[in-house]
């Protein structure tokens, strides 16, 4: 290691206290929110307790023998060590003070207290992500044939290997084999290693670290590419709905192409069903407000009024309102005070959590004063203007 590269690192007994209190705290990690809910970019911004899992980012503070120290800001410092420096180490060799790296939390309170992180494990994270993208988007990916068995090929992607089953592959390679001789059709299969083949991933699986690649969705997402040129952000279409999911709703725009309706773009105010609104084989028009990487993102709430732009004109900060409590999450309550327009109320005004649930109850009506209004952003936040318990 390069003596540029060197920095005494941190020490936990003078650090201990004024880095307690901040170590409680961390970086949130990276939580998949809906880009187009401004509520839920702002409740997401407010920063989180660690907990293991959590993916962050922070700048190389200092390197020793074996260790590295990541700074979090302001929540206190991260340390890459033992086992996982050394899992690691090929990357840590050519890293410097002030690089900024992601990492994966290991132990949130871990050795002398610092935030014990893993290099290895946030690459791993980040690569069954991104595999998942992949399908969402049906990316194509031009990859060599490795191996053959008797019932596919091994491909490897991003370093992890994958497998491209017989019945995947393409007209042009399927092993044609009379009576379905194994033998020969591991001869045919045999064939094709080393040939570059344009597939797609159809199953990622980061538990049980299973990757599968279809040939012959290849094809269908040229075709499902030609189609995707017939449509431009701000489109308003007609579809069926050909799926109801947790997280949102596909809908069908012509065979062959459909697209998503995100759980955040079904509604101005709060869904927690989308089953609850729209049923499979309802016909429902649609705006598209994205078109990426082979895939389109639609809006049924865009064409509906917004109700922020005529609560603009109603509200403003300092005003005692009602509000109904519509859900908990982990920074306090979120409390509608008309459809589609809701604040939180931070935990932040009681002493725990749980005095919190106890004061206001769900599905009750409270007094409020908005104490931040942005309807531009679509931003609210409240504060109990009632006796607490």
């Amino acid at each position: 290691m390069p003596e540029s590269d060197t920095a005494t690192a941190p020490d936990p007994s003078s650090a201990k206290a004024t880095e307690g209190a901040e170590r409680k705290k961390l970086v949130p990690s990276t939580v998949h929110v809906a880009a187009d809910n401004p509520m839920a970019r702002f409740i997401e911004a407010i920063p989180a307790p660690p907990v293991a899992g959590d993916l962050v980012e922070g700048a190389i503070i200092a390197i020793e023998r074996g260790r590295v120290y990541v700074d979090l800001p302001p929540f206190g410092t991260g340390l890459i060590y033992g086992r996982e420096y050394l899992n690691a180490a090929d990357v840590l060799r050519k890293a410097n003070v002030g690089d900024t790296i992601s990492a994966k939390v290991v132990d949130a309170e871990g050795l002398d207290g610092y935030i014990e992180l893993s290099l290895k494990e946030a690459r791993q994270a980040a690569i069954w992500g991104e595999a998942e993208q992949a399908i969402a988007g049906g990316a194509v990916y031009t990859l060599e044939a490795q191996e053959a068995n008797k019932g596919g090929l091994i491909l490897s992607w991003q370093g992890i290997q994958g497998f491209l089953p017989a019945s995947q592959l393409s007209k042009e390679h399927y092993p044609r084999v009379p009576e379905g001789d194994k033998d020969k059709i591991l001869a045919e299969l045999a064939k094709l290693v080393g040939i570059p083949l344009s597939v797609r991933i159809i199953t990622a699986d980061a538990k049980e670290g299973k990757l599968i690649f279809s040939e012959r969705a290849g094809d269908e997402a040229e075709e499902k590419a030609s189609l995707i040129d017939k449509y431009q952000v701000g489109d308003v279409v007609t579809g069926e709905v050909t799926g109801v999911v947790d997280f949102g709703v596909f809908v069908k725009l012509e065979p062959g192409l459909e697209g998503l309706v995100h759980i955040s773009e079904l509604d101005w105010g709060l869904v927690e069903d989308p089953h609850a609104l729209v049923h499979v084989g309802e016909s429902v028009r649609v705006k598209v407000i994205d078109i990426k990487d082979g895939k389109v993102s639609l809006s049924i709430k865009a064409l509906k009024e917004n109700p922020w732009h005529a609560a603009a004109a109603k509200y403003k900060k300092g005003m005692e309102v009602p509000g109904v409590i519509i859900k908990y999450n982990k920074h306090g309550a979120l409390a509608s005070i008309e459809e589609g327009v809701a604040g939180l109320v931070h935990v932040s005004e009681f002493e725990t959590p749980q005095a919190l649930r106890e004061a206001l109850e769900l599905g009750k009506t409270y007094p409020f004063t908005i104490t931040l209004f942005e309807p531009e952003g679509q931003r609210m936040t409240l504060s109990f203007a009632g006796k607490k318990k």
